[in-house]
């Protein structure tokens, strides 16, 4: 399964919200600085979709807000 995601780092509160057109916004509270971030958002969307860490994979937007991410 592939979604498309809006990450918001450097924010004041941890969340996920699923928009109506399926997407996540992921709110981080980590900078982006190393890849903090987007350990950071692997490990808040396997919480939200209750699966492994590892089943989360970026495949787009590495270094972007805009992500797509995969889940298996």
């Amino acid at each position: 399964m592939r979604i498309r995601v809006r990450a918001q780092p450097r924010s004041s509160q941890q969340k996920v919200i699923k928009n109506e057109d399926g997407s996540l916004k992921v709110y981080l509270k980590v900078s982006p600085v190393a890849g903090g971030a987007n350990k950071e958002l692997c490990k808040l969307i396997a919480e939200f979709y209750k699966v492994k860490k590892s089943a989360v994979k970026i495949i787009t937007g590495y270094t972007s807000r805009n992500k797509i991410i995969e889940i298996s």
